[in-house]
C-alpha cells in the first residue's frame, strides 16, 4: 500500500468516526506522541503534544460549546498529508459560529501523529474563545 493510500485510509476513518460521533474510534485513532496545532490568540491556541494535552484541548473545547459537526466537505490525501475540510457550529453563552476548517494531519504506523487547524476566520474564532 503506497503511503498515499495509508494517508487516505487513516484520514477517511478518523472523518467516518467523527460524522458517526463514535469517541471512541477517533481516540483510538490519535498515537501516544499526536501532537495538536492550534493557531490563534485564544488561551487554546498553542502545540498541545501528547495524546493526553489534545485530548484535554479538545475535551475543553467540548466542555466550553455545544459544539457540532455540520459537514465533512472533503477529505485529500497526499504521499505526506492527509486533510479533512470540515464545517462546524459551536454555541455559547448565547453566541454561535460557524466555522469552516481544513485539519491537517500527518499519519504514522496506522495512527494520526500530528494536525494543524487552519480556520477559515481567525479573529472570529479568537474572540469566540478570548474569554473562555
Amino acid at each position: 500500500m503506497s503511503s498515499r493510500d495509508q494517508n487516505a485510509a487513516v484520514v477517511r476513518a478518523y472523518a467516518d468516526a467523527w460524522r458517526k460521533g463514535d469517541a471512541a474510534a477517533l481516540v483510538g485513532l490519535y498515537a501516544d506522541d499526536f501532537t495538536l496545532h492550534y493557531f490563534g490568540h485564544s488561551p487554546l491556541a498553542g502545540d498541545h503534544t501528547g495524546k493526553a494535552a489534545a485530548l484535554a484541548t479538545l475535551a475543553r473545547v467540548q466542555q466550553l460549546t455545544n459544539r457540532k459537526l455540520i459537514d465533512v466537505h472533503d477529505v485529500l490525501a497526499g504521499d505526506d498529508h492527509g486533510t479533512i475540510f470540515a464545517r462546524e457550529r459551536w454555541e455559547r453563552d448565547g453566541r454561535t459560529l460557524d466555522v469552516q476548517r481544513v485539519l491537517v494531519y500527518h499519519t504514522q504506523n496506522g495512527l494520526l501523529s500530528e494536525c494543524w487547524v487552519f480556520d477559515d476566520d481567525q479573529q472570529a474564532v479568537d474572540e469566540f474563545w478570548n474569554d473562555a
